[in-house]
């Protein structure tokens, strides 16, 4: 297959927050950069995000980033590297002001500073004070206002759009560095080598291997099976944020920006039970502290309704004027998808998959990582990742409100920074081997060329609800070796998985054929690595092992697509302030 080839300085897969702004930072800097996209870049999943940014501005309450970084650790449950975490909080303040300058149209306190809430898990005076009021936002529609702004400054600055492509796989040069990607545009069906000295990965998250999650239909983990077929790992992938506020039977996300403005749970018995579970944060603990204790309260029959209980949101209290200034897109969502009105009543939530800690790992420049057979980490030459796809890894076994638009821009800038001084310095085109751009290109005529007796919903539908039913809030190893067993089976059924369409012209099944590729590896990565943590950390709560480890599971599970796991190290060493050793997680 002769494939035509386009040259760059840099390709970038995705075009989300965290893509947008490695490629603003790049085209400033007079790179050449291509930005592939499989939907219009503003409808990335980034437009999803509510609550805000968590930086320490102290326009509202007293604030000091090292408190946010002290707060972050802890909400990692002690798995988040301190020397990422530390160069996030710090850079926090400069990039949102940043975004501030560029347009991006922050919410307002009366005297002109741009507005901030409170979110969970973020306190003052290292956990010792009252809560941070620490998460700048444009109402309850951030991330929307964000990935406006950052499209506008990429249009501005003359970056190269593929929008509506498909990347298919990595392309390796002779010498093992990574040279590009194939990617497939799906109007035509026809495949292009992106050829580059450079790629960053920005392909978001992987919650569409459940079925009740608040992530996008988009959000198929590309970027991670492209890392897998590479011969590369990701990491944690047991970490699987559940929000403890999805709208009951629908899995859409209210946004912890209704427990920030003065929100609270109750159940049947209309009792705040939070304050049972976390007596000093009550509502605005950490999101699994407060998934797991609305499972256990609806577990102890304190749910509301007989046959499908769930938990009260309350926010009526906080007056219409409030939540039609501040909240009125979870207004929205709430009448549209709850049939309720949260001016007057009640919203019904309960926890649902939203964020995935793991991902592919990287260090504190993007630049993505694998483990050697002495354990020792080896940067992989021309190859980052930024992101909910990355694991750099700041959320550790549990990410804290806000902090997800807060890696997307710092991280995003920093492996454009790195880039950038990466080719000032000599980073170039290694050669490439034809038969390696053919074989990244394979996938087409393989799904072409299957016959069987699955279909591919078929199988998706199956992995979704194994998902769900065998890795949820609470895990058990009887319960996830039958899950496994189960997603292995889904994975010996995809060689007879049948292609129905094969025509060329914008083929949503040959897409949907191929990210069921990658959806069916990373939930094998995920189940694999949640067997093996024999602990309770963060969102990994185990009946069988209901404590957390820290002798033995201070690590970061490393999984292979030949099904290995092994571990790496936690950097517990920040570069500018004491490290923050491991104690009770307690709010």
């Amino acid at each position: 297959m002769d494939i035509p080839e386009a040259t760059f300085d840099v390709v970038i897969v995705g075009a989300g927050g965290s893509g947008m702004r490695a490629a603003l930072q790049l085209a400033k800097k007079d790179k050449k950069v291509a930005l592939v996209s499989k939907v219009y870049p503003t409808r990335s999943h980034t437009v999803s995000a509510q609550g805000g940014i968590a930086a320490a501005l102290g326009n509202v309450s007293a604030d000091k980033w090292i408190w946010h970084m002290f707060d972050t650790i802890k909400g990692s449950d002690y798995l988040g590297d301190q020397d990422s975490i530390e160069f996030m909080c710090k850079m926090g303040p400069e990039v949102v002001y940043e975004l501030e300058h560029m347009g991006l149209p922050f919410s307002r306190l009366d005297n002109g500073k741009i507005y901030q809430r409170g979110f969970g898990g973020q306190m003052q005076d290292f956990g010792k004070g009252d809560p941070a009021i620490r998460i700048s936002s444009a109402a309850d529609r951030t991330g929307h206002a964000l990935l406006h702004t950052l499209f506008q400054q990429n249009l501005q600055a003359g970056v190269t759009f593929f929008n509506e492509w498909y990347g298919l796989d990595l392309v390796k040069a002779v010498d093992g560095s990574i040279a590009g990607i194939v990617a497939l545009r799906m109007e035509s069906g026809e495949l292009l080598y992106l050829r580059a000295p450079a790629v960053i990965l920005a392909t978001g998250g992987a919650g569409q291997i459940f079925n009740n999650t608040t992530n996008a239909k988009i959000n198929t983990g590309d970027g991670l099976g492209m890392v897998l077929r590479a011969g590369l790992p990701l990491q944690d992938m047991e970490m699987w944020q559940f929000h403890p506020t999805g709208i009951a039977g629908v899995g859409i996300l209210i946004s912890e920006a209704c427990r920030g403005e003065g929100g609270y749970l109750l159940n049947k018995d209309g009792e705040r039970f939070m304050e049972r579970y976390a007596p000093h944060a009550k509502d605005l603990a950490s999101r699994d502290v407060v998934s797991r204790a609305v499972a256990m309260e609806i577990r102890a029959g304190h749910g509301i309704g007989a046959t499908q209980p769930y938990i009260n949101l309350k926010i009526d209290h906080l007056g219409e004027k409030i939540i039609k200034e501040r909240l009125p897109g979870i207004r929205e969502l709430a009448m549209t998808f709850a049939n309720v009105d949260p001016v007057y009543e009640s919203i019904p939530i309960l926890p649902t998959v939203h964020y995935m800690m793991g991902g592919i790992p990287t260090n504190k420049y993007s630049q993505v990582l694998t483990v050697n057979s002495n354990g020792e980490d080896v940067v992989i030459t021309g190859l980052y990742a930024v992101g909910e796809c990355s694991c750099v890894s700041v959320h550790g076994a549990n990410r804290l409100g806000g902090n997800s638009l807060l890696d997307l821009i710092v991280f995003g800038r920093a492996a454009g920074d790195h880039i950038a001084e990466q080719l000032n310095a000599g980073l170039h085109l290694q050669p490439v081997q034809q038969e390696v751009i053919a074989a990244a290109a394979a996938r087409v005529t393989e799904w072409n060329n299957r016959t069987g007796k699955y279909t591919v919903s078929e199988l998706r539908k199956a992995l979704r609800f194994t998902m769900d039913e065998h890795f949820g809030v609470f895990r058990t190893e009887a319960v996830m070796l039958e899950g496994l067993a189960k997603l292995q089976d889904l994975r010996k059924h995809l060689n007879n998985t049948v292609l129905t369409d094969k025509s060329q012209t914008f083929n949503t099944a040959r897409i949907e054929a191929l990210e069921l590729d990658n959806l069916i590896v990373i939930a094998i990565a995920t189940a694999l690595s949640a067997v093996a943590r024999k602990e309770s950390r963060g969102a990994h709560a185990r009946e069988d092992f209901p404590n957390r480890d820290d002798e033995h599971w201070i690590k970061h599970s490393i999984v292979f697509d030949n099904d290995k796991v092994v571990y790496r190290a936690v950097n517990m060493s920040p570069t500018t302030v004491p490290a923050f050793p491991p104690k009770e997680r307690v709010y």
